[in-house]
Order: structure tokens, then C-alpha cells, then sequence
């Protein structure tokens, strides 16, 4: 197993160690293993594939919010939310936000800062200054955080795991060797070296983890940035490809991997991120051709009504893959029916088996419906 040395742990003045880093990267030319050249080479091929059925979408914003929530959802689970995506699609709407629990507001907040990502990303290229943007849209307000100072980086000791530093997993470096590390951090996303865009961007995100340069969302904020840097780079056209479900699955692994990372083993982190490349993306392939299929046999259903009622109906149901799951005051804003109206179009809706409702209760107008099909392609993908 070939080492490198990533950092060292050397004792502090008030008693424990932390990890210095060494000079990032460790070198030019890593020496990659032929196992890992042949990863690389299948991802990239599966990314473009990803790329050329995503073309074929539709209206591709509609159905790359879905992925975005669903990398929001894993993202958050990761750090021990119990939200799913539907309780964040459900409570996307709900006035007022103060209202939601802890575990939905950390979602939406996740939401918001992969969105915000992807506009400031045509103005403002991928750097350190982004990442504390994106910070500060992720932990600005968030109920859940705990002294995050949003959008700055940290001045002061933090730990992963324990209750201190000198019982904790993990101990990132001190403030003043965390500025060093993330000025090596910033001069190597910037580079044009030799790395392959795909190594890359695992360096970039073990390293980031590594550094652990905020108080509280660096888990979720180096996730995010991922993303970032597979886009900015031009991976891929449209920004559908989310790792976090596949951290997710393999969570275990993913931390093992990691504090690896931290010990030199590079290529052990390095054969587990491409391997979710690969995996997410054949996932994200089959999920997109499952829409496609979706779309065009409820699109069918649709048609066999008389055309008043069509129209109005495709109109709800081109919404459907923005919102999946909606009540009356949803459907009378896309079509401007009364709320009578609107009732009956979600009612043809349910005897198409297009909509199955959520919530039952006294008043149907309060009640909920849920496009379960197309939100059980991102569950089941």
C-alpha cells in the first residue's frame, strides 16, 4: 500500500495534538495504480452518458431540483437528521419556517446553499471566498447549528467526536495552520496541474475534511463543494450528480475512508470516491430514463380527456415535477380554478392514479396529494 504523508499530529501547549497538514498536494505526480486509472476512465465515460441522457429531459431545472433535494436529505442524514425528502418537499412552502423542526429547517438550508452555489457560479468562480458564501447560506439562521459563525472561517480549536479535544477522534489543525492549509487548498484548485478532474475533486474534498475549517457544517459544506467543482470544471452540463446518498449508504466506510485519508492512505480514498462517482451516476441514469418513461405514460393518461380539462391538467402535472406533492391552494395558483375546480382536476388526477393523497381529514381543501411515482424514482435510484 503506497503511503504518503498528508500531516503529522504534533502536541499542543494546552495538551492535546492536532493535525498539521503537510504541503498540499503531497506531490505532482501520485503515481496512481492502474486500478484507479481504469476507474477513472469508466467515470468518466458514465458521466457522459449522464450528460447525453439528461438532454433528453424535458425541462431539465424541474427535475434537477428533485436531485438537489435528495442530496440535501442524504446530506443531512449524514450528520444524524432524521428528515426525509418529502418532509422537506412538504414543508418547502409552510409559513411560517420557525414553525419546522430542526431537521427539515437543516434540509431547506441545504437546499438553499446548492442553489445558491449553482447561480454564483456563473459570476464567481470556485474559490474561498464561494465556500464561505456557501456556508453562510447554510448556517445563516439554521436552528439547528451550534456557534457556526456562518460564512467565516473558524479562529478558534475544533474537534471531531469526544467532548474535547484531548479525548476527540479527530483534531483538524489550529487557526493558524488551517490558513496555511487552505491557501495550499485554494492555490491547487486554481492550478492547471496534471490531475486527472476526477482525482481532483476527491483530493479536494478529503482535504477540505481534513482541514475542517469551520466550526459547525464543514461535513455538509465539503459535500456541496464536490458538486461545485465537477460543474465548474465542466463535467458535466447540468449539475445532476450527487454523491451524498452514496456517503450515505456506505457511511461507515465513508468516515473509515477518510481518517485513512489522514493516515496516507490516498488511494484507499481515492478507489471508494470513484467507486460513488460510478455507482451515482449509473444511478442518476436510471433514474432520468425512468422519468422520461414516466412522463410520456402519464402524459398519455392525460390525453384521453377532453381537451378544457387536458390542458388544464398537463399544466398541473408539468408543475408536479417541480412540487410532488401539492393541496387545492397549489392548484388553483397554476390554473387559476376556483377552489371547486381545482378539486375536481385533482380528483381526475387521483382516478389516473397519477396523484394518491397524503393526508385525510374533515376538510378536503387542507388535505394533501403526493405524485408517489415520480418521488419513488429518487428513493428507489
Amino acid at each position: 500500500m503506497n503511503k504518503f504523508v498528508i500531516g503529522k499530529l504534533v502536541q499542543q501547549p494546552q495538551g492535546y495534538k492536532s493535525f498539521i497538514p503537510s504541503d498540499f498536494p503531497p506531490q505532482d505526480n501520485l503515481g496512481l495504480p492502474n486500478s484507479i486509472m481504469i476507474k477513472h476512465t469508466e467515470a468518466i465515460r458514465l458521466l457522459g452518458k449522464l450528460d447525453g441522457i439528461t438532454e433528453l429531459l424535458p425541462d431539465k431545472d424541474l427535475f434537477l431540483l428533485m436531485f438537489i433535494r435528495k442530496d440535501a436529505a442524504s446530506s443531512s442524514q449524514i450528520e444524524g437528521t432524521n428528515a426525509t425528502m418529502m418532509d422537506a418537499i412538504e414543508s418547502e412552502n409552510a409559513e411560517p419556517r420557525s414553525n419546522l423542526p430542526n431537521d427539515v429547517d437543516d434540509i431547506l438550508h441545504y437546499i438553499s446553499a446548492l442553489n445558491y452555489g449553482l447561480e454564483r457560479l456563473k459570476e464567481l468562480p470556485f474559490s474561498l471566498r464561494l465556500i464561505r458564501e456557501l456556508h453562510k447560506k447554510l448556517m445563516s439562521d439554521a436552528r439547528s447549528s451550534h456557534n457556526a459563525y456562518p460564512g467565516e472561517f473558524r479562529r478558534s480549536q475544533n474537534w471531531i467526536g469526544g467532548t474535547r479535544p484531548d479525548n476527540a477522534r479527530f483534531v483538524p489543525p489550529p487557526a493558524d495552520a488551517m490558513n496555511k492549509a487552505l491557501d495550499q487548498f485554494e492555490k491547487f484548485i486554481h492550478d492547471n496541474d496534471n490531475f486527472l478532474p476526477l482525482i481532483k475533486a476527491g483530493l479536494l474534498h478529503s482535504q477540505f475534511e481534513t482541514i475542517h475549517p469551520f466550526n459547525d457544517g464543514n461535513g455538509r459544506t465539503g459535500r456541496i463543494i464536490i458538486t461545485m467543482f465537477l460543474w465548474q470544471k465542466k463535467l458535466l452540463e447540468m449539475p445532476i450528480l450527487y454523491l451524498s446518498s452514496y456517503f450515505k449508504k456506505y457511511q461507515q466506510i465513508y468516515y473509515e475512508k477518510l481518517n485513512n485519508y489522514h493516515n496516507g492512505d490516498i488511494f484507499g480514498w481515492l478507489d471508494f470516491f470513484l467507486d460513488g462517482i460510478t455507482e451515482t451516476a449509473l444511478s442518476s441514469i436510471k433514474t432520468c430514463s425512468a422519468i422520461t418513461k414516466l412522463r410520456e405514460n402519464d402524459m398519455i393518461k392525460v390525453q384521453t380527456l377532453n381537451r378544457t380539462a387536458s390542458e388544464a391538467t398537463v399544466k398541473i402535472l408539468e408543475e408536479l415535477y417541480k412540487m410532488p406533492i401539492v393541496g387545492i391552494a397549489d392548484v388553483t395558483k397554476w390554473t387559476n380554478y376556483t377552489p371547486r375546480g381545482a378539486y375536481r382536476a385533482v380528483d381526475r388526477l387521483v382516478n389516473m392514479n397519477i396523484l394518491y393523497p397524503v393526508k385525510s381529514g374533515d376538510n378536503i381543501y387542507a388535505q394533501k396529494w403526493v405524485y408517489r411515482d415520480y418521488i419513488d424514482l429518487f428513493n428507489d435510484n
